[in-house]
């Protein structure tokens, strides 16, 4: 036996726009969640913010020396050096060392930020390679050379196959010393839920809409952080999200996107959602 519990959204309908060109926009969600002979409840919330030297030291060079004596001789020598940074302090340095991608609905995808930092001197990344299929880096454009000093953002994405716990390392290669330079991977795949969180909204009466974002956030206390879960415009006031966690508890908004891909602010915001325990 299956049941679908609708749930209009209370609390503020909140107007904005999208800068000074497109006109007042008005968004209103509306959910409703599709369980297993189980309810769910929500609520409203007011609106948040919107979302989205190198060094080097000189060589020393020293001439041979000899020596004599009575009965014996011997000479000896002593070695030059060449000036130039020393290549131990060329290193390429990512941040964080070990990079956790939290629990993940098999199927569905979440990601996470690093970053790679060169110190001593410039330094050019060949390749950036996993061990783990599961995980993936985005956000490099290869070969990349970054200055003495500065850092350059990557994403790692993870999309888990199977439920239980995966962990890899992504290596980059580089002209650095030593030349590889490894970042640990982990995250953990959970179950797909049973449950579908089913959301409405009503359309934008702003002109030049191409489609709408949809936002999601983990509810505790209050909304945690947002983040976009549809991976295209979507082009309806209709979205079905099948990944939730049974037992988690989510918050809801969506933002209009006009044709010179600028978005609006939040809507305003159905939360708690709450998914039903298994």
């Amino acid at each position: 036996m299956r049941k679908t519990t609708q749930t209009k959204v209370t609390g503020t309908v909140t107007r904005f726009s999208i800068k000074s060109s497109v006109g007042a926009l008005l968004l209103l969600a509306s959910l409703a969640v599709l369980v297993g002979c189980q309810g769910v409840s929500s609520g409203g919330s007011s609106l948040p913010a919107a979302s989205s030297g190198a060094s080097g030291s000189s060589g020393s060079s020293g001439s041979g020396s000899s020596g004599s004596g009575s009965g014996s001789s011997g000479s000896g020598s002593s070695g030059s050096g060449s000036g130039g940074s020393p290549s131990g302090n060329i290193q390429l340095v990512v941040s964080p060392a070990a990079l956790g991608l939290g629990s993940i609905v098999d199927g569905a995808s979440g990601a996470a930020s690093g970053s790679l930092t060169a110190s001593g001197a410039s330094i050019t990344i060949t390749s950036a390679e996993t061990t783990n299929s599961v995980f993936s880096v985005s956000g490099l454009s290869l070969p990349l050379t970054i200055a003495a000093g500065q850092s350059v953002p990557f994403t790692v994405t993870f999309s888990p196959l199977s439920a239980g716990s995966a962990n890899g390392t992504l290596t980059f290669t580089s002209d650095a010393q030593p030349s590889t330079t490894a970042q640990t991977l982990s995250g953990t795949g959970t179950p797909a839920s049973a449950h579908t969180v089913n959301l409405s909204w009503d359309a934008s009466s702003s002109s030049n809409i191409s489609g709408y974002n949809i936002y999601r956030a983990i509810y505790q206390s209050a909304c945690g952080s947002f983040s976009r879960i549809n991976s295209a415009l979507n082009t309806t006031t209709l979205y079905a999200d099948a990944s939730v966690t049974d037992g988690a508890s989510y918050c809801y908004a969506t933002t209009a996107v006009n044709s010179s891909n600028e978005e609006s602010g939040y809507s305003n915001i159905a939360s708690p959602i709450q998914i039903p325990a298994p």
